[in-house]
């Protein structure tokens, strides 16, 4: 044998030795190793889940008040796993059902329908389907009365697979008369996506879970952990035997920093601003569209939310049901003001003049005087474009002061404009300061404030980067403007802008840099993103992070973690700057633009007006009217509160908002009239230091 075909047996001798000892470790692999692995794969071919899901935790307000709570109800369920089994399906069963509730057939019918079961969307009455298993009873009514119920259970013979029992689901009892839908959300059905992105903690099929609000951020901790019931089917979908089974556990206690009075009071003045605005008995010009609005209550030392109110709302039990197709589309209509946006922390505004409290940390960085006198005339020429006051009115020389005070928006527009001059105009310098951009970056705008809510909106810093990227993305809109743009948009006006965007779009032009330093333009801000700001000015500069959260407590009253404050930042301004901010803010009231509406307030309050020019057409093609801002903070001297409130087409700041405003301290104070009577305050001396241990009332 020549030394060729040696090396080709030895290597043939190899190979076949490398592929059995493959083999054998393969096999090893599947029979021991992956023995587990595989029976459970093995087993869930054959095995089914029926899940009890936990008694859902409460969510408390700050002195244990049930804002979110479960509610025992006679419930009325199929078992598709019997009804299945009927000659005719279930149909007479059905139907007996349907009759009994005073329901039609087809509702009934569609509820019992599996999500993702192929039927014909005519025959299901616009039910929701069931999210969940055919071996779990599938509610049909969630509040049957005994008489119905106890018909069910007595006569079975008629209602094959169909039962009755008392179960509990989710209910938000509205206590003090709080809404509260945008704040507590809602749970529904696990879905799809959530089943495949679960992987720290298992979902069910069918159980329950937070959707939004604080049901879905502090879900987790609320939900529990279900019982579950495995059981072994057949070929033909028979139970054959159970193969294992455990306990539900209950769900843990929220409590939040919210007072559900001081909630309900905030609610309630929103509602009123929005009247009052819609009313026109504000000011001369008449009824205002005030389409939406938002109120912010916020605790100046640690950031907690006490109140956060938006509008429009909705009813939050409409999900104890199901909702239908109809409440879905009414909840995200711009027909019916999209009442599923809070407004509060997912609206977006130009701030207006409350944003002027970043001017001032920027003209004091730039070196101007704070205590100097300035002109306030009624109109500031920038090239070709006249920018006028509000109501073109001018004041003369005075002092920045007085321009705070009464809202002067020409000081700002000449001021804005110089350092836009001295950081080289539309060919910026290298080294320019840019102090109204890095202010404005120094109060985090264009930031999240981190509140634990969910879908919280970042507003918009509109500066140089924002700018660019701005005109990257819409350069070949405007550059084509003519035949991309609809034709109501085809104006002589917005033509030209279109053209000037085109060129030079993607640079800060001086009507830009002008705009910005009296919040108006590009830049947004949400009503929460205020509260923030305008906190850390009544604390001294102390940025928190917004929380709702305020501690996990046990069924049993046990505390499980404490959510401390956490510090967000600090202004960037000297003590200087803020003692500045702080008297200007206080002559807003007291002889500026909200002294008319303040006048024998018991209560030293600070703040800002403002009143936000938009552009554009509402859909019945009237022009959009402006926004009304206002923000505050009391007691002047020894802050603890800040209070913003922001109306949509709500007209002017003092006008509309200022009155709710007022109220909301009145209710905080205690004051009536011109006297402060303590035990009719809601919070006599501060927000309540100790978290509650049990619910003030008991579960239903």
């Amino acid at each position: 044998m020549g030394d060729r075909s040696r090396y080709a047996t030895i290597f043939l001798q190899i190979l076949l030795f490398s592929l059995m000892a493959a083999l054998l470790g393969r096999l090893f692999y599947l029979q021991v190793a992956a023995t587990e692995k595989y029976q459970d794969a093995a087993l869930e071919i054959q095995s089914r889940n029926v899940v009890t899901p936990a008694t859902r935790g409460m969510i408390l307000d700050s002195g244990g008040k049930p804002l979110a709570l479960n509610r025992v109800g006679l419930v009325i369920t199929a078992d598709r796993s019997i009804l299945d089994k009927e000659p005719d399906r279930g149909v007479a069963a059905l139907k007996e059902t349907a009759k009994a509730l005073k329901m039609s057939y087809e509702e009934v019918f569609g509820k019992t329908r599996l999500c993702g079961e192929k039927v014909d969307p005519s025959l299901t009455g616009g039910a929701r389907c069931w999210n969940g298993s055919r071996y779990q009873p599938i509610p049909v009514s969630v509040d049957a009365s005994e008489e119905i119920a106890l018909a069910i259970v007595e006569h079975a013979e008629r209602y094959p697979g169909v039962n009755a029992s008392p179960q509990g689901f989710r209910y938000y009892p509205g206590t003090e008369g709080v809404n509260g839908a945008h704040l507590l959300g809602y749970v529904g059905p696990v879905s799809e996506n959530e089943l495949a992105a679960s992987t720290s903690k298992k979902y069910y099929l069918n159980e329950y879970v937070g959707k939004a609000g604080l049901e879905k951020v502090y879900d987790a901790d609320l939900r529990g952990a279900p019982g579950v019931k495995t059981i072994v089917v057949d070929r033909k979908e028979s139970v054959t035997s159970t193969l294992k089974e455990t306990k539900a556990i209950p769900g843990n206690h929220l409590v939040t920093s919210i007072d559900a009075k001081l909630q309900a009071v905030v609610e309630r003045e929103l509602v009123a601003a929005i009247t009052r605005a819609r009313a026109g008995v504000v000011d001369k010009k008449g009824p205002r569209k005030a389409d939406s609005g938002a109120a912010v209550v916020m605790d100046v030392k640690t950031g907690r939310i006490l109140a956060i109110a938006s509008y429009p709302n909705y009813n939050p039990n409409i999900w104890e049901r199901g909702i239908t197709a109809k409440q879905a589309r009414d909840l995200f209509s711009t027909k019916t003001g999209v009442p599923a946006l809070s407004r509060a922390l997912q609206g977006t505004f130009a701030p207006a003049s409350a944003f002027k409290v970043v001017s001032v940390a920027a003209a004091a960085k730039a070196g101007y005087d704070l205590n100097g006198k300035y002109d306030c005339p009624a109109e500031f020429q920038v090239g070709n474009r006249t920018f006028r006051n509000y109501e073109s009115k001018g004041a003369g020389r005075i002092t920045l002061e007085q321009g705070i005070a009464i809202s002067c928006d020409t000081l700002w527009y000449e001021i804005a404009y110089n350092e836009w001059l001295k950081d080289g105009g539309l060919r910026p310098n290298k080294e320019r300061n840019d102090y109204f951009y890095n202010a404005a970056a120094g109060f985090n705008l264009g930031k999240r404030t981190g509140i634990d809510l969910p879908s919280e909106s970042a507003g918009r810093l509109a500066d140089r980067q924002w700018r660019s990227q701005w005109h990257d993305r819409n350069k070949d809109f405007y550059c084509n403007y003519e035949k991309r743009a609809k034709k109501s948009q085809l104006t002589p006006y917005l033509i030209a802008i279109a053209k000037e965007n085109c060129v030079d779009g993607g640079k800060i032009r001086a009507g830009d840099a002008v705009n910005f330093a009296i919040g108006q333009g590009d830049t947004t801000m949400t009503p929460l993103q205020m509260a923030q700001i305008y906190a850390a000015i009544a604390n001294g500069g102390t940025m928190w992070k917004p929380t709702v959260g305020r501690a996990i407590i046990t069924p049993t009253g046990e505390l499980v973690r404490e959510i401390a404050p956490e510090k967000a930042g600090t202004l960037p301004v000297s003590k200087k700057t803020m003692a500045f901010l702080k008297r200007s803010l206080r002559a807003v009231i007291t002889s500026g633009t909200a002294q008319w509406r303040f006048a024998g307030m018991p209560i030293a309050v600070s703040g800002k007006t403002g009143t936000g020019e938009v552009y554009g057409k509402n859909p019945d093609g009237s022009n959009k009217d402006t926004t009304s801002w206002f923000a505050s903070y009391a007691p002047s001297d020894a802050p603890r509160y800040a209070v913003v409130m922001m109306i949509s087409q709500g007209g002017t700041g003092s006008g509309t908002s200022g009155p709710s405003i007022r109220r909301i301290y009145e209710a905080i104070f205690g004051v009536q009239g011109q006297k402060i009577v303590t035990e009719q305050a809601i919070f006599p001396s501060a927000p309540p230091s100790q978290i509650p241990r049990r619910p003030k009332v008991d579960q239903p």
